[in-house]
């Protein structure tokens, strides 16, 4: 298990019953880049490959 899978759990755990739109998504992570730029990097590489999950391009 990585370390992050805590928080991807906790995220399941305490939200997973939620829907949200794509458009609200992206604003919480950019609201999240503002408040840590220092994970600008991962973040964009995070929603680039959300983006892109269908791009037959890409695989």
């Amino acid at each position: 298990m990585y370390f992050t899978d805590r928080g991807i759990e906790e995220l399941q755990h305490r939200r997973g019953d939620e829907e949200v739109t794509l458009g609200w998504l992206a604003d919480q992570l950019q609201h999240f880049v503002d408040l840590n730029p220092e994970f600008e990097v991962p973040v964009e590489r995070l929603a680039t490959w959300l983006a892109r999950l269908d791009d037959e391009d890409d695989e």
